[in-house]
């Protein structure tokens, strides 16, 4: 978790503990406030329970936790109704990012020649028709000018000043507003996978993703890996995809509707099992649930919740760890 991470959600959990604590307000003197026992045995005063008792469908007592709507919003509690959902069935693969092969274009110089100047490196982003480097000609001792053929980035450099230009490549200019992603597909999945397929592609080690169609699938294997390749394109206008990248890919290869799901983040882990917290009179109430079939996006529900109930679909980690917090206070 990186710093910043640690004091936001430090200061929902604040938050939350300032609600769970009650009314901040002074009592006035000579008339404290009237005490009532709770079902844990608890004496708190009235009006200042912000964490009430209420029941699961099997009449089992269950912690609801009360927030003011500053609560809520601080904690970023956001609630929908639970109800169907289509899954989806995908693939998953696994490759790199490599620049687009019909943007790339090596930069040679017309003639045979001596070097007399560079005007660009490895990394420098230039416009199509820039000069890259000058050239004194052998024959007609005629300086003329190297461009680039295309608008892109300096991704190699084999000359300087004072060398002898020939029939090889001075530079390698790429256009990287487009990328591919090479995707390793195994012979079992070949049948499902076609060309037009939407991927989406999320990179190894951050939280980068995006999608892009399949647009060639080799009709060669590598002996190698025992493997095709699959390959996407990206749009990278942003320059977030960076060639070398290792990347996963997931295709969806088929779907299924199923009558009530929630998304993956509702469902959180209480006492060992799957939970929800479900919306009702008490305030944000755990519930143990059973769960189906999920594609990494939306899980299914086959008990514990009905269709229509409003759940907490963002912020269900920030209210588990609130109300562990008000257990750990009950048993001190």
């Amino acid at each position: 978790m990186t710093r910043t991470a640690f004091h936001t959600s430090a200061l929902l959990l604040w938050a939350l503990g300032l609600v769970a604590c009650g009314s901040s307000e002074p009592q006035a003197q000579g008339k404290p406030a009237a005490a009532h026992t709770d079902a844990k045995g608890h004496d708190e005063a009235d009006g200042s329970r912000h964490v009430g008792e209420g029941h699961d469908e099997n009449g089992a007592h269950a912690e609801a936790l009360k927030l003011t709507p500053e609560a809520r919003k601080a904690a970023g509690v956001i609630t929908a109704p639970a109800g169907p959902a289509t899954l989806i069935e995908s693939v998953p693969l696994y490759g790199v990012v490599k620049p687009n092969a019909e943007r790339v274009r090596s930069v040679t110089a017309r003639f045979p020649g001596v070097v007399r100047s560079v005007a660009a490196k490895v990394g420098d982003s230039v416009k199509q028709g820039a000069t890259l480097a000058t050239v004194e000609s052998n024959e007609s001792l005629q300086v003329y000018s190297v461009t680039s053929p295309l608008a892109g980035v300096i991704t190699e450099r084999f000359t300087n000043s004072g060398e002898q230009a020939e029939a090889g490549p001075l530079f390698t200019v790429a256009d990287l507003s487009t990328v591919w992603v090479e995707l390793s597909l195994f012979p079992r999945d070949r049948s499902r996978v076609r060309t037009g397929q939407v991927v989406r592609v999320r990179a190894s080690e951050s939280d980068l993703s995006s999608e892009g169609p399949i647009v060639f699938v080799s009709p060669l294997g590598s002996s190698a890996s025992q493997s095709l390749t699959a390959r996407v394109q990206l749009d990278n206008d942003d320059g977030r995809w960076t060639p070398g990248l290792y990347v996963q890919g997931e295709v969806a290869v088929g779907e299924s509707t199923v009558p009530l799901a929630v998304p993956a983040a509702a469902v959180q882990t209480l006492e060992g099992g799957p939970s929800v917290f479900v919306e009702d009179a008490d305030g944000l109430e755990p519930r143990a649930v059973q769960i189906g079939r999920t594609d990494g996006r939306n899980v299914e529900i086959v008990g514990g919740l009905k269709a229509g109930e409003k759940v907490v679909v963002e912020g269900s980690f920030v209210l588990k760890a609130e109300l562990g917090k008000g257990e750990a206070e009950h048993d001190h």
